[in-house]
């Protein structure tokens, strides 16, 4: 099984994601609790536009493994491309419980609060972010996320 495991690893780095898809499926069949079997096929389904089943992936991926921060996260950029907002947003803040200087995820909860129309919030949460992480700043100015909000004075006070 750790040959069929690696094999799917590798055509997944590699970019060969359909073929990596389907070792990973074989090796789900062996191994259904194969946490990162589960996300790395769950990855590879986001990478497809199939959202709700890449959210199946992770959601049996955190029935294992509940704070699985990596599950967490790519739930919430799957819920995030649904425009299920709030839902990602949960998902963010239950990594935040324990990780709260994450710039990365506070950078995405940033995004969904935009995105949902809490424009100040999302801000708030940007301006975290950046003290965390000053490329965050960077990232901002060109993120379609933020595209709504470009032209404001709040906006470009804090990334410019």
């Amino acid at each position: 099984m750790s040959d069929l495991f690696d094999s799917a690893i590798l055509e997944f780095n590699l970019g060969n994601f359909k073929k990596a898809l389907a070792l990973f499926g074989q090796v789900l069949e062996a191994e259904p609790q194969n946490i990162t079997a589960l996300i790395k096929k769950g990855n590879i389904l986001g990478k497809y536009a199939k959202y709700q089943d890449a959210i199946v992936c992770y959601d049996t991926a955190l029935g294992i493994e509940p704070k699985n921060s990596l599950a967490l996260i790519n739930k919430g950029l799957a819920l995030h491309y649904l425009e299920r907002y709030n839902d990602a947003i949960s998902c963010y803040d239950r990594i935040l419980q324990d990780k709260p200087k994450s710039a990365l995820v506070l950078y995405n909860k940033a995004s969904s609060l935009v995105r949902n129309n809490q424009t100040s919030q999302g801000l708030e949460i940007l301006t975290q972010a950046i003290d965390v992480d000053f490329s965050c700043k960077y990232k901002a100015r060109s993120d379609a996320d933020f595209e709504g909000i470009q032209k404001t004075n709040e906006f470009k006070r804090i990334v410019l």
